[in-house]
C-alpha cells in the first residue's frame, strides 16, 4: 500500500495498530509516517472534557435506584488533580464542593448516585436529628 493511502487512513483517525493490521505493515512504519506528517500519536476513544463526563461514562444504573461504579479505579482525573469518584458524585448532586470525607449513605457499597453520597456536615446533621443509629 502506498504512503499516500496510509496517510489517508491516518487522517481518518485510525490507530497505528489498526492501519498496520489492515495494510500488513509494521506499526513502526505507520508511526514513522505519522511523525513525517507531523501528526500526534493516536489516542484511543474520545477524551472526556471534564471529570463529570467521565463519571457518567463509568456508571451503570440499577433497577432499584442506585448508580453503580463500573471501573476498577476509584479516582478520576480533573486536569492535574485526581478526584475521588464520591467527591465528583457529590459535586454533581449538591452543586458544591464536599467538606471532609464523602461516603455512600444508602448502604449499597458500590453506589455513587449523586443523591446517595454524603459529606461530613451532612452526616453530622443526620446524627444530630436521628442519633447514633443514623
Amino acid at each position: 500500500m502506498s504512503r499516500a493511502a496510509i496517510a489517508e487512513l491516518l487522517q481518518d483517525g485510525l490507530s497505528d495498530k489498526a492501519i498496520a493490521r489492515q495494510v500488513h505493515v509494521h506499526r513502526r512504519t505507520i508511526a514513522g509516517i505519522r511523525t513525517e506528517l507531523g501528526m500526534p500519536a493516536h489516542k484511543p476513544g474520545p477524551t472526556p472534557s471534564n471529570p463529570e463526563d467521565l463519571f457518567w461514562r463509568r456508571t451503570q444504573p440499577t433497577d432499584d435506584g442506585h448508580l453503580l461504579w463500573t471501573s476498577t479505579s476509584r479516582q478520576l482525573r480533573g486536569g492535574d488533580n485526581k478526584l475521588s469518584v464520591h467527591r465528583v458524585a457529590f459535586r454533581i448532586g449538591n452543586q458544591r464542593d464536599p467538606v471532609g470525607n464523602v461516603t455512600t449513605g444508602c448502604g449499597q457499597a458500590r453506589c455513587v448516585h449523586p443523591t446517595h453520597v454524603e459529606d461530613q456536615p451532612m452526616r453530622q446533621q443526620y446524627k444530630a436529628i436521628f442519633g447514633e443509629a443514623a
